[in-house]
C-alpha cells in the first residue's frame, strides 16, 4: 500500500505558532524523513467559505498568505504538492456522493463541529456546507487515496468520522477506499496550544494569536501581555506553573541550550518552575526569556517570508501546476469510485 500524505489549511488569515506546533512541525518532519510516495498540501478555501461567503475576498487574498507562511517555514515544492481546493472541481463529485453515507444527527454529534458551532455563533442559521465538513474532508482525503493524515488532537474526531464514512461505503461498494490515520505532533503539550489570554485554544477569531509572520515589536508586545498566575502578585510570592500560559509555551518552544544563551543561572526548565513555584521570581523575567526564544524561532521565518513576497508570481505558479497535477489525480480516483458504486455509464 502506498504511503500518501494528505494535510491542509483554510485561508481565513496568517498562520499562527498554534498551526506550527499542532501540525507545521509535523509536517516538516515528515517531509525531511522522506519516507512517503505522494504528499499533498490544501489550502482549504472552498472550506472557508462555509462560514466567509459573504466575504470572498478575504478567502482570495489569504491564499497567497498561506501558501507564503507554508514556503517559509520550509516546506518545499519540489517534495511536496500545494493545490487549491475550489480548483479540484472533483472534491465536490465526492463530497455529494458521501452525504448519502451520513445522517444529519451524526454530523451534529461531532464534537469538532460542535465546538467549531459554538464559537461561529450560528445559532438556527447554520450554513449546511459548514456542518458537512467532516464529508468535505472525507471527500478531501479520498480523492488522493491518502493515508496519513498530520493534524491537532482537535481534528481526530473529524479522521474518526472521514473512517466510518470511508467504512460505509466499502461495505456497500466493495473495498475500494482507504481508511486514513491521524499523525499527532509527538510533544503533548502541542496539542492544543492556549491563546495569549490562555483562556482558550489559539485561534484568528478570538485574537489571541502570535503569527509566524509578526513583526519583533508585536511579538514582544503579545508575550508581555500574556496571562501567567493571578495570584503571583509579587515576586516573593509562590507561583502556580499549571496553567501558566508562559510556562505552557516554555514547555514546548524551550531547548537545553536557550537556559546557557539567555538564562545562564538556571541550567533548566525544571528548575525554572522549582523557583516561580516557591517565590522570588517575577513574571517578567520568564516573559524576557520566552520573548527571547520566540524572536529567535520566528526571525528566519519572517525574513524569508519578506524575501518570498517580492515573487507572488512565482508562487501562484507553484500552486497552479501543483493544482492542475491534484486534479489528475482526483479525476482518475473519481473514475474509479463511480465504477465501484455502477454509475460510470459511458467509460466502461
Amino acid at each position: 500500500m502506498k504511503k500518501i500524505i494528505l494535510t491542509g489549511d483554510r485561508p481565513t488569515g496568517h498562520l499562527h505558532i498554534g498551526h506550527y506546533v499542532g501540525s507545521l512541525k509535523r509536517r516538516l518532519e515528515l517531509q525531511e524523513k522522506g519516507d512517503y510516495d505522494e504528499y499533498y498540501i490544501m489550502i482549504a478555501d472552498a472550506q472557508a467559505l462555509t462560514d466567509n461567503f459573504g466575504n470572498v475576498q478575504k478567502v482570495k487574498d489569504n491564499v497567497l498568505q498561506v501558501m507564503l507562511d507554508y514556503l517559509a517555514i520550509g516546506l518545499d515544492p519540489n517534495k511536496v504538492t500545494f493545490f487549491v481546493q475550489s480548483e479540484v472541481s472533483e472534491l465536490t463529485e465526492f463530497t455529494f456522493y458521501y452525504m448519502n453515507l451520513v445522517t444529519l444527527a451524526r454530523l451534529e454529534r461531532n464534537p469538532t463541529v460542535k465546538e467549531e458551532l459554538k464559537q461561529k455563533s450560528f445559532s438556527n442559521n447554520i450554513p449546511m456546507g459548514f456542518l458537512t465538513y467532516p464529508v468535505s474532508q472525507t471527500a478531501d482525503i479520498t480523492a488522493f487515496n491518502a493515508t496519513i493524515i498530520p493534524v491537532g488532537d482537535d481534528q481526530l474526531p473529524m479522521i474518526e468520522q472521514a473512517r466510518e464514512i470511508v467504512r460505509s461505503f466499502n461495505n456497500l461498494y466493495g473495498e475500494i477506499l482507504l481508511e486514513p490515520k491521524a499523525v499527532l505532533p509527538e510533544n503533548e503539550n502541542a496539542f492544543r496550544l492556549v491563546g495569549t489570554d490562555g483562556k482558550a485554544k489559539m485561534s484568528k477569531s478570538l485574537n489571541n494569536c502570535i503569527y509566524l509572520s509578526d513583526s519583533e515589536e508585536e511579538i514582544k508586545q503579545k508575550v508581555f501581555s500574556m496571562y501567567t498566575d493571578p495570584d503571583h502578585i509579587h515576586v516573593e510570592d509562590p507561583g502556580k506553573v499549571e496553567g501558566n500560559t508562559v510556562f505552557m509555551y516554555l514547555d514546548v518552544f524551550s531547548k537545553p541550550t536557550d537556559f546557557a544563551k539567555y538564562l545562564p543561572e538556571y541550567k533548566s526548565l525544571d528548575e525554572l518552575k522549582d523557583h516561580y513555584r516557591r517565590g522570588g521570581l517575577g513574571d517578567m523575567k520568564i516573559k524576557k526569556f520566552l520573548n527571547n526564544i520566540l524572536q529567535e524561532f520566528l526571525r528566519p521565518i519572517r525574513e524569508r517570508r519578506l524575501e518570498l513576497e517580492k515573487n507572488s508570481d512565482k508562487i501562484f505558479e507553484i500552486l497552479k501546476k501543483g493544482t492542475m497535477k491534484a486534479r489528475k489525480v482526483a479525476h482518475e480516483n473519481l473514475i474509479k469510485l463511480k465504477t465501484a458504486m455502477g454509475i460510470n455509464y459511458f467509460n466502461n
